[in-house]
């Protein structure tokens, strides 16, 4: 594990300077995904006991991070530092603003992916080679959050495209079912992953990966950012009444 944790560093270390080079800390975002596939690909060559578990881990880490990179370099790269990490920037003013920027956007980001990714080290650490019913589960619910998250993220790719849709909601489709599909997806990918994990019984100090994502996106840098973007539109608001806030159909629904 202790090589996993200095790979990681020197990753969001090379981010840092980079995000100077460009003046873009928002290039983290795109990095997020791609940290996941440096953990998981660490841990399982470094590994000598490769399990079922942890090649099936390290399989769908992959493609969810790759995924995630590739859409959001597409939608990010060459439209400047995003709206977020400006406002961070205006917080700080100029005085100490490259340390601020390193410790609360890089080393923040840092040990949050690592503590997600508690899962995937505590796999990639196991001998057991064990494959039962939880495996099985683990791998559709991860099917299911992955395609929430796709889908999501591309009907709302092809809302805007349309310039007839400039200044409104998306509100069919998946966005009909949670004001959040691609958030959502995300989480449940993540609990999936966990499953997949659980080929031994200590693993199941892998479940703070889960729980941690989950409570991110919920209650810190995914829905509310956006919930408070939007919270005073009257379409908002109407759409808010209907539509569930993060788990489809049965979800809280309202702002």
């Amino acid at each position: 594990m202790s090589i996993v944790i200095l790979v990681v560093c020197i990753y969001f270390i090379a981010l840092f300077l980079l995000a100077q080079v460009l003046a873009d800390n928002s290039i983290v975002d795109i990095a997020w995904g791609l940290g996941f596939i440096v953990v998981a690909l660490t841990g399982f060559l470094v590994n000598q006991n490769t399990t079922p578990a942890s090649v099936i881990t390290l399989i769908l880490v992959v493609i969810w991070g790759l995924r995630l990179a590739i859409h959001l370099g597409k939608r990010n790269i060459g439209k400047g530092e995003d709206y977020r990490y400006v406002n961070m920037r205006k917080r700080w003013g100029s005085k100490y603003a490259r340390l601020k920027a390193f410790l609360n956007v890089f080393v923040l980001q840092g040990v949050l992916l690592m503590i997600v990714s508690l899962p995937i080290l505590l796999v990639n650490t196991g001998t057991s080679t064990v494959v039962g019913w939880w495996t099985i589960l683990g791998i559709i619910i991860w099917v299911i959050g992955f395609g929430y998250e796709v889908i999501g993220d591309y009907q709302l790719a092809q809302f805007k495209k349309n310039p007839e849709n400039k200044g409104k909601l998306l509100t069919t489709g998946l966005w009909s079912t949670t004001r959040h599909p691609n958030y959502f997806g995300e989480a449940l990918a993540w609990w999936g992953v966990f499953l997949v994990t659980l080929n031994e019984s200590r693993n199941m100090w892998g479940i703070i990966g889960p729980i941690v994502i989950t409570l991110l996106l919920l209650f810190v840098s995914g829905v509310p950012l956006l919930e408070k973007k939007y919270k005073d539109r009257p379409d908002f608001k109407a759409y808010a009444k209907k539509t569930a806030k993060f788990v489809p159909f049965i979800g809280k629904k309202g702002v």
